[in-house]
């Protein structure tokens, strides 16, 4: 017996040796490979590919939105005669788009490996040029329509009279922006006013291309095609800055009328939450009667100049009930989260319309790229949410979601334009 014994470790040990060694090299080996496909420079080679997919997802998205135009105008203008391949492209155009941003907000989360990154990255730039190219094609089936049944005078008639459209539905905005300037701070009107600036130039600018337009109508020699790509340009601008002083002066009256009573409930709220406070520990009541002292504190001071600033105020006092909200934590029944939701949640909607509203504004004039796009798609899809939510607590919530993507998408834009100084 001890010979077998003697004579089977003197091949199981080798064995077991080998096997082990074997398996450690496997294990290093895997672990080498592993950590090269993370390393820094394997992330940061990724990270270029997900940029360049970035900048793909940004002309998808400003061919979107050039083809909702054109979607508009062909239904307005030709009574829906036009080719329907537009609409079919503006449908899937927008799915791509939103699910690349998708896409692309996930694949830049820190756990993702840098390979499935480089694929995501691909995946979004195939899809991005499939649409656009679906877009082109519409877009040019769309244009051959037109020259078989559209003249070029008709597109002029038809311009003009959608010029003259505008000039009355915004009749004179420097009237609207007198009417704010009359009552509220410079921060509450500057925006309306350079809106409105920007429609009158860019109606003229429309106007007097149009005016060229049609003298090379009447010339067989010269072709009326570019003035009439221009005009149209410039009129669509123009819609687009009346929309935004329309929409400016709206949310600063709405704000002004809704102060008093966003005041009132935030005080409501300050008191439910001090009877809160004494049914607590005496350090969360400690903690929690910090709070409330700070927020009954920057209240006071918002009164101070709230009538000249409403919007800012709205936006100060839908913060400090958020602040509050955090401060209470789980400290209140269900029924006391139910009834503070409610009163907070038609201030922090104005105050999230009014965040939407200004990000809007810079992404679009600051031809941002995709992290600021993508945060204002986000914002507006948490509007969307918070409007049509049933539950008040849900409600609230979205809207303080789309208050804060705003912000980013605003910062993000802003930092573009400026060129990070």
């Amino acid at each position: 017996m001890p010979e077998a014994v003697a004579s089977a470790l003197g091949w199981i040990i080798p064995a077991l040796v080998v096997f082990g060694v074997t398996a450690l090299a496997v294990a290093v080996t895997a672990w080498a490979v592993r950590r090269a496909r993370r390393s820094p420079k394997r992330r940061t080679a990724a990270m270029a590919d997900r940029e360049r997919a970035g900048a793909a997802l940004v002309r998808l998205d400003d061919a979107v939105q050039e083809l909702e135009l054109e979607v508009g105008l062909s239904g307005a203008l030709y009574g829906g005669d036009a080719p329907t391949s537009l609409r079919r492209a503006r449908l899937t155009a927008q799915h791509v788009r939103d699910s690349s941003f998708e896409e692309y907000r996930a694949c830049g989360e820190p756990d993702v490996t840098p390979d499935e990154i480089r694929r995501t990255a691909a995946r979004i730039e195939r899809r991005t040029a499939d649409a656009i190219s679906l877009i082109q094609r519409a877009q040019s089936e769309h244009s051959a329509w037109m020259r078989q049944n559209v003249s070029a005078a008709d597109q002029i008639t038809t311009e003009k009279t959608r010029l003259a459209a505008l000039r009355e539905s915004m009749g004179d905005p420097r009237q609207l922006v007198e009417d704010l300037r009359s009552r509220y701070a410079a921060d509450e009107w500057k925006d309306a006013a350079r809106a409105g600036e920007a429609a009158l130039a860019e109606a003229d600018q429309a106007e007097l291309l149009l005016a060229r337009a049609a003298t090379e109508v009447e010339d067989p020699t010269r072709t009326a095609l570019a003035d009439l790509a221009a005009a149209e340009r410039s009129l669509r601008l123009a819609e687009a800055d009346a929309r935004t002083l329309e929409e400016t002066h709206r949310l600063v009256t709405q704000a002004a009328q809704a102060v008093p009573g966003e005041f009132a409930s935030a005080r409501t709220a300050i008191r439910q939450a001090l009877v809160t406070r004494e049914q607590l520990e005496p350090a969360d009541a400690a903690r929690l009667g910090a709070e409330i002292r700070a927020v009954t504190e920057q209240l006071d001071a918002l009164e101070t100049d709230a009538a000249s600033r409403p919007t800012r105020t709205i936006d100060r006092i839908a913060r400090l009930r958020d602040r509050l909200d955090l401060a209470l934590g789980d400290a209140r029944t269900a029924q006391q989260r139910l009834r503070g939701a409610r009163t907070a949640l038609p201030g922090t909607l104005a105050a999230a319309r009014g965040a939407v509203a200004q990000a809007e504004a810079s992404v679009a004039h600051a031809r941002s790229g995709a992290p600021a796009r993508l945060r204002l798609l986000s914002a507006q899809r948490e509007l969307a949410a918070a409007r049509q939510a049933q539950d008040p607590v849900e409600a609230l919530d979205a809207a303080r979601r789309a208050m804060r993507d705003a912000e980013d998408a605003k910062a993000l834009a802003d930092f573009e334009r400026t060129g990070g100084i």
